[in-house]
């Protein structure tokens, strides 16, 4: 059987990228590695927040074949690789899932075939690893198949804005290629924007991902210097986005998480210092926000000494563990880095999250807590580090003997303290 689309990655891209095109009626297989989410998907159970389980029983149902054989791929007209783009030991772009996969589709590769690149990654990476991995068979990209580069731009957990309807970026090695992409996501999404190469469209992703790292990280400055002054900045962010142009509101929080904000930006600086000279803007970004997890300690550590109550003994309690609201994603989540400062400080930890059932810090479990109106009057400290939906900010300024909220979310309140 021949498929319109393999997608190799069934993650938090891949899945929902393969549920679109399926929708639209293309033949669709997913290629992963891992066996447990292939059965998983096979028997129409979603592992990530945005894809339910209904609607993978429907991609089944159309004919959506999830697998671990990479010999589908020669059954393909178009491959799209959405594996992660993690960082490296020394925070350089750790590309051995692209590496990977590109040899996969390559053992496979034929005339014809459009090859596409999702991963996030440096600019220059498609032309110079995959196009020579992929060349080494003897086909010729741009000659004998179609090479290309689409950003992905999935929002977890967000309900307006998704495969469809988000403009997709598409560049081609070379203009037919660009064609032929464009060709091929616009028959899911709605509109399909060609970028001059691969380069622009590698670098497109970059610049969206480091202008908001950049951002938070201003805000996120402000918030400490704001606190000793006595200036409210959450107050000052509102009353600055009422202008109606020329400004876009950025608020701050504990540190910044997910897979796009925190590791990013670092491929965009490892391709600089590659030139010769650093990316200062972007590498002092990123200093600011790694320091906030162990400000937001401090910060409880001071609101504690401040009530006669050392750190040390403290009972913590941490709403929130995830990176966004409203999912269940933790990657990369600034309540890691937290969590880990306040237990080298001596404070007993307890969590809660209505997304995450368990949690651990460096493979230790941290307790859950059950009865949250319970724990929020046992915790000596509460820190509000996710704002998820189910939480009752009135209920949580009322019930909590001491809160710090990172998020800018609960009521002033004599007991309560803003970030």
């Amino acid at each position: 059987m021949e498929f319109d689309l393999v997608v190799v990655g069934l993650g938090y891209v891949g899945l929902p990228l393969a549920r679109e095109a399926a929708r639209a009626g293309l033949r669709v297989a997913g290629l992963d590695r891992d066996a447990a989410v292939v059965d998983g998907l096979a028997a129409g159970r979603s592992h990530i927040d945005d894809v339910a389980d209904a609607e993978v029983a429907a991609m089944v149902a159309r004919g959506f074949r999830p697998t671990a054989d990479a010999a589908v791929i020669a059954t393909a007209r178009t491959v799209v690789i959405c594996v992660p783009t993690p960082l490296s030991s020394d925070q350089g772009p750790d590309l051995t899932a692209v590496v990977g996969a590109t040899r996969g589709v390559a053992e496979h590769l034929r005339p014809g075939m459009l090859v596409v690149l999702e991963s996030t990654t440096y600019p220059g990476t498609t032309d110079e690893v995959m196009r020579p991995l992929l060349e080494a068979g003897g086909l010729t990209a741009g000659v004998d198949f179609h090479l290309a580069f689409s950003p992905e731009r999935i929002d977890p957990g967000n309900p307006v804005y998704g495969v469809h309807n988000t403009p997709k970026i598409v560049g081609g090695h070379t203009p037919e290629c660009a064609s032929a992409a464009a060709a091929f996501y616009g028959k899911f999404v709605e509109r399909v924007v060609q970028a001059k190469g691969t380069r622009e469209a590698e670098m497109a992703k970059l610049l969206e991902n480091t202008y908001r790292h950049v951002n938070i990280a201003l805000v996120n400055e402000m918030a400490v210097f704001c606190h000793e002054l006595g200036i409210d900045l959450w107050d000052a962010i509102d009353c600055a986005a009422t202008k109606p142009f020329g400004f876009q509101a950025f608020r701050p929080g504990p540190g910044v998480g997910g897979h796009c904000i925190p590791i990013d930006p670092n491929y965009l600086s490892y391709k600089v210092r590659s030139l010769g000279y650093p990316f200062r803007f972007v590498e002092l970004a990123q200093e600011i926000n790694d320091r906030m997890p162990r400000y937001v300690a401090d910060r409880a550590q001071q609101l504690l000494n401040r009530e006669g109550r050392a750190l040390k003994g403290a009972k913590v309690l941490l709403l929130g563990v995830t990176y966004k609201p409203d999912i269940a994603d933790q990657r990369e989540s600034p309540s890691l880095a937290v969590a880990r400062r306040l237990r080298r400080l001596g404070a007993e930890l307890v969590f809660h999250d209505p997304h995450v059932p368990s949690w651990e810090v460096d493979g230790d479990p941290v307790p859950r807590a059950g009865d949250l109106p319970a724990a929020l009057e046992e915790a000596d400290l509460t820190l509000l580090l996710q704002n998820h939906r189910d939480y009752d900010a009135a209920e949580l300024a009322d019930r909590a003997k001491l809160l710090l909220d990172t998020r800018g979310a609960v009521p002033d309140r004599p007991t309560v303290e803003s970030l």
